[in-house]
């Protein structure tokens, strides 16, 4: 008892003094007094402080400056020049950054001085062709240790695994402010078909990219002022030039990078990676000495070569007499490639959240996009006032007329739309159950595609990480599987069809299939010639899993709640004889009335299809999802009131048959998505080979096929609303 009345007061005064310490610690230092805010500036204030940066922009302009430097000047005719994009858009508030409506929740890296930056290699694309490699595919340095790797790997998502992105660690290494000279990296031997495959990788001007603390390796110029991502594999030289009678080949095989940073004692602690630019050289390197086996790591080697080009204190340049020609030796022996690379940490100014301003200099302008959506408003302007005449006039005096008390020889005279109301509601005779599938599965991709642009506008997706949103359209598609399998049911119920097993298995496999069918057939091919986007079997059993797992199961729910509610009802009475159908106009009859369905949904959305389409197969930056779900909401209306007017115009020649015309003259509209994407082919892409066309021609027909389903759903559902309403205001027996 003794021993514990003295262990208890001295328990207690070390536990006061360490919380003391602790509060100390954690107190920190006293808050800075708030500045005041700046004073409130009046219209005209505002009108003459925007025309004096105005003219301050021009000026500097005039004068030369550039606006892809990491100056001070270049930053702030950068940021003047990108304001728009930071300003308040479609169902999105103002930001202060472009990192902030381009990455939302994304916070910066902070790096000691004793931290190694990791740098990641993407994939190996070019323009010309649709077919990406992975880095390690070609003759290069070998990969990091798998220690390092297993520190930075970065897991894959299903949409990543799918579009064949790979991040792997880089070969090159990064210490924080650790400047490097001409350091050699490794030595490659190349030759036979290898060889020949690099050259036309040259011919074919694929790039390389790399990924440095989230950022694309740049390739800028202050003087010819453009900024590109990614550095091309090498360049090729005509004969005028290099006096040979064939054109020639040549390799980047060292690389000079500069790492831009920000160090601001007072707001954090450590470096924040601002830039990351790479010149490419081509050169020669002469050895002296042998014993360098192939695909040795030589940085950091105990012993290594004599590399005369290659010193601590060497800085090689783009020489045409130094050049790496890729070609074999006089004897035909392979050819020796050794890389190397170069570091240098420049100290910026500009903050952390403008570092990606440099990467939208030259794209669209966001003016672009709201007179893309104010033509498409128009549009739906027009269109709705035609339909409003069609329901508040045309309709409303017709049915005023054909409901007063007429005699039977009055009514015999009535022609039109009123005629047909005991056969308006008579069930489609050809394929019930095709159309009623079609129509489910388009109700599941809408309703995917539409919850994606949701979880996207509520940033809970970011559509610039890779694979994200791909992923995100799987697996919404996939939980979908309820609606659609709830539509189609619901209106086979109402076709009086009895084969509802085959119904219900025909919506949970027709679209997806036809899908994986022509996917895995591509497949085929991008595994033959070694492409990235080549899918694993282990991605394709994954692809399978979800399909038969989980959108089955769903769609089959779907389809019990669908089988199990009430019949669809209509006001009027389905004769047991049909009436007959005169002849139809060519306007009001397939093809044409297709093609003039069609065309103005598609004219409302195609200014915003040429920036989805760059960004697609052009390499582009696609960032505005409140845009993307403005145009699929004018879309909806398009088609909607365009399937209300022609299908009105079927009726009043008397031809009850609008069930399938209703769909087939909306969902054309995926006929003109492929039409446009042939000329987007010619004009805009310059594809070589027959393999890259085929790529781009499969996954275009994948997007038309599902556009157009779509829009076909859409049609059909709102022309049996629009008949359901105008027949329920008609007094039939």
């Amino acid at each position: 008892m003794r021993t514990l009345r003295f262990l208890f007061p001295s328990a207690l005064l070390v536990f006061l003094s360490t919380s003391n310490v602790i509060a100390e610690k954690t107190k920190g230092p006293p808050p800075k007094a708030k500045a005041a805010p700046p004073p409130k500036l009046t219209r005209a204030e505002k009108k003459t402080a925007a025309k004096e940066l105005a003219q301050k922009m021009a000026n500097m302009k005039a004068a030369g400056q550039d606006n892809v430097g990491m100056t001070k000047e270049a930053a702030e005719l950068r940021s003047y020049e990108l304001r728009k994009k930071k300003t308040k858009g479609i169902l999105r508030k103002r930001e202060a950054s472009l990192a902030q409506v381009l990455f939302p929740g994304a916070s910066p890296e902070e790096y000691a001085d004793s931290d190694t930056v990791p740098a990641f290699v993407e994939l190996v694309e070019s323009k010309k062709t649709q077919l990406p490699f992975q880095y390690y595919d070609l003759p290069t340095c070998p990969m990091p240790n798998e220690k390092i790797q297993k520190r930075f790997r970065q897991r894959k998502n299903l949409g990543s695994r799918l579009m064949g992105h790979k991040q792997t660690m880089a070969p090159y290494q990064f210490p924080v402010k650790a400047e490097k000279g001409c350091t050699p990296l490794c030595l490659v031997e190349v030759g036979g078909k290898k060889l020949r495959w690099l050259r036309k990788l040259v011919e074919r001007q694929y790039r390389v990219h790399l990924m440095l603390d989230q950022l694309p390796v740049l390739m800028r110029s202050k003087e010819l002022n453009y900024a590109v991502r990614g550095y091309p594999v090498g360049f090729k030289a005509p004969p005028s030039y290099t006096g040979h009678k064939e054109d020639e080949y040549f390799l980047y095989n060292h690389l000079r990078f500069t790492i831009f940073y920000r160090e601001e004692p007072e707001e954090f602690e450590g470096i924040r990676i601002t830039g990351f630019d790479v010149h490419p050289v081509s050169i020669a390197h002469k050895m002296e000495g042998a014993g360098v086996k192939p695909g040795e790591t030589l940085e950091g080697a105990e012993t290594r070569p004599s590399i005369e080009t290659c010193g601590p204190n060497d800085n090689p340049v783009n020489d045409p007499e130094t050049y790496l020609a890729l070609r074999s030796g006089s004897s035909g022996e392979d050819m020796k490639i050794l890389y190397s690379y170069e570091v240098q940490w420049e100290q910026s100014d500009i903050p952390w959240a403008d570092r990606w301003d440099v990467y939208l200099v030259g794209s669209p302008d966001d003016e672009v996009h709201y007179f893309a959506i104010v033509n498409s408003l128009m549009i739906v302007i027009f269109l709705t006032g035609a339909v409003a005449t069609i329901l508040i006039r045309t309709l409303k005096r017709d049915i005023a007329g054909y409901n007063e008390m007429q005699t039977l020889e009055e009514a015999q005279e009535e022609t039109g739309w009123k005629l047909v109301h005991g056969d308006v509601f008579r069930p489609p005779q050809t394929s019930p159950l095709l159309l009623c599938v079609l129509v489910g599965s388009g109700a599941q991709i809408g309703s995917a595609f539409f919850m994606t642009l949701l979880a996207s506008m509520l940033r809970m997706l970011n559509p610039l990480k890779k694979g994200q949103a791909l992923t995100a359209i799987i697996v919404l598609y996939v939980l979908c599987g309820g609606v659609g399998g709830y539509v189609s049911a619901r209106l086979y119920k109402f076709c009086d069809a009895k084969s509802w097993k085959r119904a219900t298995v025909a919506t949970a496999i027709a679209f997806p299939g036809t899908m994986v069918a022509m996917f895995m057939v591509l497949n085929v091919f991008l595994t033959v010639v070694g492409s990235a986007t080549a899918v694993s079997f282990l991605t394709l059993f994954l692809v399978f899993l979800l399909w038969g797992c989980v959108a089955t199961p769903l769609v089959f729910v779907g389809s019990y709640f669908g089988y199990r509610a009430d019949k669809i009802e209509v006001p009027t009475k389905t004769n047991q004889i049909a009436r007959f159908i005169p002849d139809v106009p060519y306007y009001a009859s397939p093809p044409t009335s297709m093609l003039l369905a069609a065309l103005l949904p598609f004219g409302s959305v195609c200014i915003e299809l040429f920036f989805i389409m760059s960004a697609l197969w052009l390499h582009q930056l696609y960032y505005i999802m409140g845009f993307l779900m403005a145009v699929l909401l004018i879309l909806v209306a398009t088609t909607a009131e365009v399937a209300m007017v022609m299908c009105y115009l079927q009726l009043c020649v008397e031809d009850h048959r609008w069930w399938w015309k209703s769909f087939l003259n909306c969902a054309s509209t995926g006929l003109y998505l492929f039409m446009y994407s042939l000329w987007f082919l010619g004009t805009k892409m310059d594809l070589v080979g027959v393999l890259p066309v085929v790529v781009y021609l499969t996954y275009m027909s994948m997007i038309s096929m599902a556009l157009g389903l779509v829009c076909g759903t859409v049609g059909y559902l709102s022309c049996f609303w629009f008949t359901k309403k105008i027949y329920g205001a008609v007094k039939a027996d």
